[in-house]
């Protein structure tokens, strides 16, 4: 279960900097980056 979190938790962030970076969109990048940091099993995890 943790490396699953963890994988989601990458592809979140990256996907937040991707929306940052390119699209120039700073509260869904924000938005996404934030999520990704409380699914992974080093942050607040959401699902303990």
């Amino acid at each position: 279960m943790g490396t699953l979190l963890w994988i989601i938790a990458v592809i979140l962030v990256i996907s937040g900097i991707y929306v940052l970076i390119a699209r120039r969109d700073i509260l869904w990048g924000a938005v996404l980056i934030v999520v990704g940091l409380l699914v992974g099993p080093g942050g607040v995890s959401i699902f303990t």
